[in-house]
């Protein structure tokens, strides 16, 4: 697989560089491009985080399309280097946090202000890691506002029934070998 790209706005085109080794499954274009065409303008202006930032294709994406802010937090020294020179190389440093950070342990720790408008989860493949952090937000709906996404990418044969009490699915998309799927609060649901 080549090294990911930014699709579009400000950085559009710029390559990335891979994180070393086997520790990142970086998302493909297509997929990338589909989860953005649903976000479509809604991403301008919002408070995004990539909470298992790998190459930090994904939230630099988000910063490239209008983003007011990204947090990556990835728990790899490796991975962390790799979202700062990717961030350097893309101009957009400015707007953004990066955290080395235990994912779950970031989760468990006091509620973000500002409130998150999407969390992404793309975690190490096979080890239901989605499942963990999706009920950690559950258990913490002031994580997003009140009309955000948690956006999940997995392998398909991942997928496990969450039970959720605060979260709603209200979108799956499958992409060949990758599933998407976005949860919002169920009380933005029951408004609308």
């Amino acid at each position: 697989m080549s090294n990911p790209r930014i699709i579009s706005g400000t950085a559009r085109g710029v390559r990335l560089q891979p994180v070393p080794g086997d520790i990142t499954r970086p998302v493909t274009d297509r997929v990338k491009e589909a989860v953005y065409n649903i976000i479509s303008s809604d991403i301008v202006g919002a408070n995004f985080l990539d909470l298992f930032g790998g190459t930090g294709s994904i939230g630099i994406e988000a910063l490239s399309r209008g983003a007011a802010a990204v947090t990556f937090i990835d728990l790899h020294s490796q991975a962390i280097s790799t979202i700062k020179a990717n961030l350097k190389t893309t101009r957009l440093d400015t707007k953004a946090r990066v955290v080395q950070s235990d994912a779950f342990r970031y989760l468990a720790g006091s509620t973000p202000t500002p409130a998150y408008d999407y969390i992404y989860i793309a975690p190490p493949q096979y080890k239901q890691m989605w499942l963990q952090a999706l009920r950690i937000v559950d258990e913490k709906p002031t994580w997003l506002v009140d009309d955000g996404w948690v956006i999940v990418q997995i392998h398909p044969i991942e997928y496990a029934e969450p039970n959720l009490t605060n979260l709603v699915e209200i979108d799956r998309r499958k992409y060949g070998s990758t599933l998407v799927l976005i949860y919002t609060l169920k009380e933005a649901v029951l408004i609308n």
